[in-house]
């Protein structure tokens, strides 16, 4: 499973308008000049990250994007599902019902299992805030 640029940098805006959003609401043009992305892609995720009420857009000359939830509330599972989709390590392991004609036979089934659990636990584990609190400890502002 690799995450995509779409997933890490929406990662990484979520935790720019945690970082900056105390001071007002933040523009995009100041999140892509400090995380080196480009704007055009970063409203392309923020609409996303709209869409699904994580962020809420506000208009005027004063305006940005602030988080609409506690950082607490938001896991960066719940970011990367909404931008990657499933974070399953296989095809079968994406939906409710694994309808894998070979499942009951497939004997690496158990190894996808535990590893899309394993997967789910980290990313379900970690909120916004634990990525705040870690970037705010570190005294880097640079959000990788």
């Amino acid at each position: 499973m690799k995450i995509s640029t779409k997933g890490r940098y929406a990662l990484r805006l979520m935790l720019d308008i945690g970082l900056h959003g105390e001071e007002g609401p933040v523009r995009i043009k100041e999140v892509a000049a400090r995380q080196e992305i480009s704007v055009k892609y970063l409203e392309q995720i923020v609409s996303i990250l709209v869409k699904a009420g994580y962020v809420k857009s506000i208009r005027g000359p004063q305006g940005g994007y602030r988080l609409m939830h506690p950082a607490s509330e938001y896991t960066t599972g719940m970011i990367l599902r909404l931008t990657e989709g499933s974070l399953a390590p296989v095809e079968c392991l994406e939906g409710e019902e694994n309808n894998c004609s070979r499942a009951n036979n497939c004997v690496t089934l158990r190894l996808w299992k535990e590893l899309d659990q394993a997967i789910k636990d980290v990313v379900d584990k970690y909120t916004l805030q634990d990525l705040l609190d870690w970037q705010l400890e570190s005294g880097n502002y640079y959000i990788i």
